[in-house]
């Protein structure tokens, strides 16, 4: 598997609108890439990081923004953004704990 790293700052009052965005350009990479999602993260720095895995670096490579409203909310809100780091993953002992049974 593969997986990427993403960070930027944000500029002040835009950061609903950038996760949003992020919201839709992820649920829409999800649905028609095939990618495995991902998570965002606001860094005690203050910075806001994403880390998305998907199947093979071919696969995030053949996808293109399939939501261009969602790319450009991000845009207009990202003062920074850092390099992306990419990272093969070599072991994995992330597990979701299981939700709550319903009363």
């Amino acid at each position: 598997m593969f997986a990427v790293i993403y960070r930027w700052r944000l500029h002040p009052g835009l950061e609903q609108q950038f996760a949003d965005g992020w919201h839709r350009v992820t649920a829409a990479i999800h649905t028609r890439c095939g990618s495995y999602g991902s998570r965002l993260h606001r860094a005690d720095d203050g910075t806001w990081v994403a880390y998305a895995r998907w199947p093979d670096e071919q696969t995030r490579e053949r996808c293109s923004a399939p939501d261009p409203q969602g790319v450009a909310m991000m845009l207009e809100a990202i003062a920074e953004r850092y390099p992306e780091t990419r990272l093969q993953i070599v072991d994995d002992l992330l597990a979701e704990p299981e939700p709550a049974p319903e009363p």
